[in-house]
């Protein structure tokens, strides 16, 4: 039978088949259109009627009508679906306990390997939503998950104070509906944010404490990943985190007080801000990103593309985009 998946057995479908067809009959012409007993049909009339699957008029003798299909059948998949959820659940929380109790019986194990995408995406879930102090992070293609996918779960972990550090490739942030989307609104709530042409992994960290990294970084790598407990290996991933922050570039806002920079000298009065597109456009810029990728990112044509930055140079009076970034700078754009 079909609905033995929603937990009803083959004579509870066959009953319920049966009465889809016949609205407002008794028990005794039910049974007698199913084949059965009055008695074993009215015994799974009143388990229809308590699985929400019938409506039992007060009549006499009692008269049965199916609840609409779409309506009854849909919202035992969805009551499934929920214990599924909730049985996927406990799964993760009884592998996480089985790895920490491996961990804990043999303290030499420093790696985990995740061979499922269930379980990287799970354990990248985890790291973040464990953090207590800091998650720091590499991000560029290729993704498990969609990017921008556990943007409010961020934003609220940075609201209660843990700080997100992120390091985009150029790749990441031309990334289609990416910047804005997604990285903006990140850095817009406290995010400190900077990009490098090339990452040379992926790379998430806990406080700390745990690592996670891909298995590869060729086609189809990401759908295997090593977890790094506290040992050397996490050790030297921190330190490479830290290095290439240091040569990184900031995206968004300016670390630290940018009055200072954006002040000129003799107390005259700093030039006006710019507009939103136009300080996006210089973090484009500054990011190293090319015209197709810029043109990309914000869904400019070519052309246009083109004249804003060049109206953007010619009004910092630039002649090259090192020139801009240092105009910017100076005005305290970027």
């Amino acid at each position: 039978m079909k609905l033995d998946v929603l937990g009803l057995g083959d004579e509870t479908e066959r009953v319920y088949t049966t009465l889809v067809g016949l609205p407002r009959c008794s028990a005794t012409e039910l049974a007698t259109a199913y084949g059965g007993s009055t008695a074993a049909v009215a015994k799974v009339l009143a388990a229809l009627v308590a699985k929400g699957l019938a409506t039992r008029a007060g009549s006499r003798p009692p008269r049965f009508t199916a609840t609409p299909p779409d309506v009854a059948v849909t919202a035992l998949i969805q009551e499934r679906q929920r214990q599924l959820d909730a049985a996927r659940s406990l799964v993760q929380r009884l592998a996480q306990t089985h790895r920490e109790a491996l961990r804990i019986n043999d303290p030499d194990i420093a790696v985990e390997l995740l061979t499922r995408r269930e379980d990287i995406s799970a354990a990248a879930g985890r790291l973040i939503n464990e953090a207590e102090r800091e998650v720091r992070a590499f991000d560029r293609p290729p993704y498990i998950d969609r990017p921008g996918s556990n943007l409010q779960h961020q934003l609220r972990r940075q609201r209660i104070g843990v700080v997100h550090r992120v390091i985009y490739s150029r790749d990441a942030v031309a990334w289609p509906g990416r910047l804005l989307d997604d990285i903006l609104p990140s850095v817009g709530a406290g995010e400190q944010a900077r990009v490098r042409g090339e990452l040379p992994l992926k790379l998430v960290i806990r406080d700390g404490l745990a690592a996670l990294i891909p298995f590869s970084l060729s086609a189809g790598g990401h759908s295997a990943a090593y977890l790094v407990h506290p040992s050397p290996i996490l050790a030297a991933l921190e330190a490479l985190f830290e290095a290439e922050w240091d040569r990184a570039v900031p995206l968004g806002e300016a670390e630290g007080p940018a009055s200072a920079a954006a002040a000129p000298a003799g107390g005259a009065p700093a030039p006006p801000a710019p507009a939103e597109e136009t300080r996006t456009l210089l973090m484009l810029m500054a990011s190293g990103l090319t015209d197709a990728a810029i043109a990309r990112t914000q869904g400019w044509s070519p052309r246009t593309t083109q004249r804003r930055i060049h109206d953007l140079m010619t009004a910092l009076g630039a002649t090259t985009r090192f020139q801009a970034a240092l105009a910017a700078a100076r005005r305290g754009w970027v």
